[in-house]
């Protein structure tokens, strides 16, 4: 299967019980950010120059979890900056396991090869790490443009070498590949093989977008870009365990319209609850309430905002592909895809 049964069968339910309750807006996953600060400096990130004035700080156990319970979301993804930094991210997400939930810990895996014994003896004491508890590395492409963009030599090895122990420990283990103006399908490719060897259970492939932090950036994707990229993409790696949903997949390549559901995946940080979206900022909001109801939706997506204009992000468009995706053929190409 492409996720494991257990977080299809809960995010499922989650989904018919919110159906059902005639609510319109509800998570999918929280975005938890406790810290921004990180021991890299990437070309791409918007982070530690957004959130400067607060590198430094993080926010404690208790409101991590006051935001996991606010939100209810079935998922909840660790990011930040860094999350291995975070001095409780042993007993952040051994808490959040026990709430129910599943969690992502997204990591640039420089430090996952070293701290991966403390997650082995929490999974001794808490039998859910390794079953909801899901790796989730940054790789942005082959050795060198990885090194390039994270701006540190080596940095490509020592995360290859973080995904190989996870594997050999039993962890579930995911990669997360943003695309670039210099990014080669081909090297895509080799990358894919070489994750696939190591047996990682899947690959997330996203357009970089040069958002309000990084917009200087002039190696960013524009939309008929990224149609062109993931036309190669869905061509070349199609053989392999890409998470990018067929439909998503569909609007990558330019086939398909959806609206941007970012509400879907509401971050929540050391500011508060960010709107309107991840990448985007207008405000913080003190409460996950307030953000649903004061955000003006009708603003946001490509059309309504010039910011959203070369936008394509997974965070906004992956959870429409999956909550407009209503039609019967997109439902039997859900099922047949996550179970291939």
């Amino acid at each position: 299967m492409r996720f494991p049964f257990s977080l299809t069968r809960s995010m499922a339910l989650y989904m018919l019980r919110k159906k059902i309750s005639g609510q319109k807006k509800f998570p999918l996953v929280l975005m938890l950010e406790p810290l921004h600060s990180c021991n890299l400096h990437c070309s791409g990130c918007g982070r530690i120059r957004e959130y400067a004035d607060t590198i430094n700080k993080h926010l404690t156990v208790a409101e991590c979890l006051n935001s996991v319970t606010e939100c209810d979301s079935p998922i909840v993804s660790l990011c930040g900056g860094e999350p291995l930094l975070y001095p409780e991210i042993v007993e952040l997400v051994d808490r959040i396991l026990r709430l129910g939930k599943h969690i992502y810990l997204c990591t640039n895996g420089q430090f996952l090869e070293n701290r991966l014994s403390d997650f082995i003896q929490l999974s001794y004491k808490n039998r859910r790490t390794k079953r909801k508890m899901f790796w989730n590395v940054h790789l942005d492409g082959s050795e060198s443009l990885h090194d390039a963009i994270v701006e540190k030599p080596g940095a490509f090895v020592k995360a290859v070498n973080g995904i190989t122990a996870a594997k050999k420990a039993g962890f579930y283990v995911y990669t997360n590949t943003t695309l670039y103006k210099k990014t080669e399908i081909a090297e895509l490719t080799d990358l894919a093989r070489q994750l696939e060897q190591i047996g990682i259970d899947g690959m997330m492939l996203a357009p970089g977008y040069g958002y309000e932090s990084v917009s200087a950036e002039s190696f960013f994707l524009t939309r008929e870009e990224t149609y062109e990229k993931f036309k190669s993409v869905r061509k070349l790696l199609g053989q392999f365990r890409m998470t990018a949903t067929p439909i998503y997949l569909d609007f990558l390549c330019g086939e398909r319209k959806l609206p941007c559901a970012a509400w879907a995946n509401p971050t929540r940080n050391i500011k508060g609850w960010k709107s309107p979206c991840y990448l985007v900022t207008d405000r913080h909001y003190a409460t996950y309430r307030d953000f649903i109801e004061l955000t003006d939706w009708s603003r946001i997506g490509h059309g309504n905002d010039p910011r959203c204009e070369h936008c394509m992000m997974h965070c906004g468009f992956e959870p429409a592909a999956v909550l407009f995706g209503n039609r019967l053929r997109d439902l039997i190409r859900l099922a047949i895809w996550q179970i291939s």
